[in-house]
């Protein structure tokens, strides 16, 4: 092995310190740009659905993605556990930047979407990729303080990133909210190259006895159903025959479960204890936080005249408090333990998104909401970072990838089934108000289901 790889046996320095500097920033600033990406997008989107007189296609342009990267997240995952995260993560970072283009030279709705699609195909693999790198690089101790420093990845881009895509949209056009991360994501990776270069070949390789595992064609295809249903889901509506939208969408909503059932661990539909509960709570938390997200700035423009520049604003004080809670929980470590922090963080989603349901059926201020949304991101920073830890803790080498892509898994597809849900519900009321209400009332729903199921994560507790 060359020396540029740090050996997971190696004492723990700090994850800024000796052999882990580049990779941590290179890790990061990939994380970043994600975050930026997501950020921003949601930030713009109410725009460029106006100006590409997309409104039918708003919530897929958001599930879309999320549904995609399901399918990357399965591939990244079986490369991973066969070659190790280097191609993956080359390849991924290809798929995210060709989406970027894509969608960043569209001139219609559906051509956007196409790139969104594309990019969540990469960004889903990438985070599969990153998350298997930090279990071959960096030693146990040290994965409370890198999956932190990945939430706080989030700062900047909470600071900076939807005040600036709402100037640039404002200024010069949305299309550079795209185009203008092309350019960062190489510097990122060649801060990681160094490292990937010297990676020990996984199980299988390098003269040890037993092969690597086989390439799981059956959960690709898993995972390809998974997607379409999803995608079935938004499109669902667009069927003007009464009755039939109703019953694609909960066939649609069928296939997706059955779809996920082989690409995470068995018992996680059923809030199994321990690690299938940490998967659930994964997707119940991503599906009701980011299922109410991307309707605030939405809310903000269309119910209290908010430019997008300030819309965008509401998401900062929400990514302020991931980073700092996530900050906060990995100082604490055993102090707090992965139970309770799981609890609390699922209770202030849910307080979070019930201030928001009341805010636009009561006809509350807008600061109201947005001061609750500080909440909810507290409470995903609290979670996001514990459970990460608690499935690379539950994982041994030879399925570091499955069950890195089945969180990653639950992360997407409770997303992007939420969104497709309140894209159908958003559509089936015929208020804004109603509407509205409709798709926080259904966030709601989701993180109630989220605190219930949060105490399972670890195993029975003592009486």
């Amino acid at each position: 092995m060359q020396d540029s790889v740090v050996p997971a046996t190696r004492p723990a320095a700090g994850i800024l310190r000796g052999p882990y500097l580049w990779v941590t920033v290179g890790t990061c600033a990939l994380v970043f740009l994600a975050a930026f990406e997501s950020l921003a997008v949601t930030t713009i989107m109410p725009l460029v659905s106006r100006e590409l007189d997309g409104a039918g296609l708003y919530a897929l342009a958001f599930a879309g993605p999320l549904a995609t990267g399901v399918i990357g997240m399965v591939a990244a995952g079986n490369w991973s556990d066969r070659r190790g995260p280097t191609a993956p993560l080359y390849a991924s970072a290809a798929l995210f930047v060709l989406g970027l283009l894509i969608a960043g030279t569209a001139v219609s709705m559906p051509v956007l979407v196409a790139g969104r699609l594309v990019q969540g195909l990469g960004g889903g693999a990438l985070t599969v990729a990153l998350y298997v790198l930090v279990a071959r690089i960096y030693p146990g101790a040290l994965h409370p303080k890198i999956f932190a420093a990945f939430s706080a990845a989030w700062v900047v881009p909470s600071l900076v990133g939807p005040f600036a895509a709402g100037i640039v949209a404002q200024v010069f056009s949305w299309h550079w909210v795209f185009l203008g991360v092309v350019g960062l994501v190489i510097p990122a990776l060649l801060m990681i190259a160094p490292v990937l270069r010297g990676l020990e070949p996984p199980p299988g390789q390098a003269g040890e006895s037993h092969p690597p595992p086989p390439w799981a064609l059956g959960r690709l295809a898993w995972a390809t159903l998974a997607a379409l249903a999803v995608l079935g889901l938004n499109l669902s509506r667009e069927i003007r025959i009464p009755g039939v939208p109703a019953l694609l969408a909960a066939a649609a909503v069928v296939i997706a479960l059955l779809a996920v059932r082989p690409l995470v661990p068995r018992g996680t539909l059923t809030a199994r204890r321990g690690l299938p509960s940490v998967i659930l709570v994964r997707g119940l938390a991503s599906a009701a936080f980011f299922g109410a997200e991307v309707y605030l700035p939405y809310l903000l423009i269309e119910q209290y005249a908010f430019s997008p520049t300030f819309a965008g604003l509401t998401l900062t004080g929400g990514a302020l408090a991931w980073a700092g809670a996530a900050a906060v929980q990995g100082r604490l470590g055993t102090r707090l333990s992965h139970r309770r922090a799981a609890g609390i963080g699922a209770l202030m989603v849910l307080g979070a998104v019930i201030l928001a349901l009341a805010t636009t059926a009561l006809h509350w201020p807008a600061a109201v909401a947005i001061a609750g949304w500080i909440f909810a991101g507290g409470g995903m920073g609290l979670l996001y970072p514990r459970l990460s830890v608690m499935t690379l803790a539950l994982s041994s080498k030879e399925n570091e990838g499955f069950n890195s892509s089945a969180m990653s898994i639950a992360d997407s597809l409770g997303g992007a089934l939420a969104l497709a849900a309140t894209g159908i519900v958003f559509a089936a009321f015929t208020t804004t108000t109603e509407s509205f209400a409709g798709v926080f009332g259904l966030a709601a729903v989701l993180a109630v289901a989220a605190a219930a199921v949060a105490p399972r994560v670890t195993g029975r507790p003592r009486t």
